[in-house]
């Protein structure tokens, strides 16, 4: 009698293990994903309409106003910490042919620690069609102390549009040590290949990454491309824009610009000197 009641006992537990397992709801991710969306297409008036605009958890969205009538402004706003690490976060934007869109954020961008030691992930995708013109500017991106992020920028632009991408990133804050930063930045023009570099920069990067060859003590860096139809007849020559700013000309419509500096302040000093320079 005792057995068969030990017995009872027993499947009466594993029924109830068993079930609790099926209820149990399942292991939600390392981070948050959200992702920003914008469209943007000609209004047949000489105007840029914004048929999609759509923001999701940190990543929202707010059109502004631009210099240009023909182009359209959108702003990138933080509405909570992001990235931590676990976090995915992804903008995606693609102009139509013939329209005109400037894109950037409303502040630096901290890639922070998180709470599973997994990596923080940021993609752009972005899109330019037959006589796009866009212009994605962005505040600096600070990889701040235990933080681990990868970015990865990928552009697919049409041989007759026109694109100015800048990149900014700083290491650490005021007298931090910096967390890993690995950011890769592809490029195609008319479906070949324009441009692909990867760099990684604090604790755990390849060895040399902040020596003379590297980036030699500096803190912050940056880089402005700029891709347009006009320089395969007429592109930039080569320069030196200062002992760590150069302008260097790429195989094809393209040329690039590269700053090392000990601040952010100082990179976009440079930066916008040279669009000042170029007319970009």
């Amino acid at each position: 009698m005792g057995a068969r009641a030990d017995r009872r006992l027993v499947l009466a537990v594993s029924a109830a293990t068993t079930e609790d397992i099926a209820q149990a709801p399942p292991t939600p991710p390392a981070g948050l994903r959200a992702t920003a969306r914008i469209h943007a297409v000609a209004d047949g008036r000489g105007g840029t309409a914004l048929p999609l605009l759509a923001g999701e958890g940190p990543l929202a969205l707010r059109r502004t106003r631009s210099s240009s009538r023909a182009e359209a402004g959108v702003m990138l706003v933080g509405a909570m910490s992001a990235p931590l690490g676990g976090d995915h976060l992804t903008v995606e934007a693609t102009v139509g042919p013939g329209a005109h869109l400037r894109l950037a954020s409303a502040a630096a961008t901290l890639a922070l620690p998180g709470r599973t030691g997994v990596p923080a992930r940021y993609d752009v995708h972005l899109t330019l069609e037959d006589g796009a013109a866009l212009r994605w500017l962005p505040e600096p991106l600070v990889s701040v102390r235990g933080s681990d992020l990868r970015v990865r920028t990928r552009v697919r632009i049409a041989p007759t549009a026109r694109l100015v991408l800048r990149e900014e990133q700083v290491l650490g804050r005021t007298g931090e040590v910096p967390g890993l930063l690995r950011s890769r930045l592809a490029v195609e023009c008319g479906g070949r290949p324009l441009l692909d570099q990867e760099l990684a920069c604090g604790p755990g990067a390849p060895g040399g990454w902040d020596g003379p060859a590297g980036l030699a003590g500096h803190r912050a860096l940056g880089q402005l491309l700029v891709v347009d139809p006009a320089f395969a007849e007429d592109a930039p020559a080569a320069a030196v824009l200062g002992e760590f700013a150069a302008v260097t000309p790429l195989a094809g419509p393209a040329v690039l610009v590269t700053v090392l500096a000990g601040d952010a302040l100082r990179v976009r000093e440079l930066l916008d000197a040279a669009c000042r320079t170029y007319g970009w």
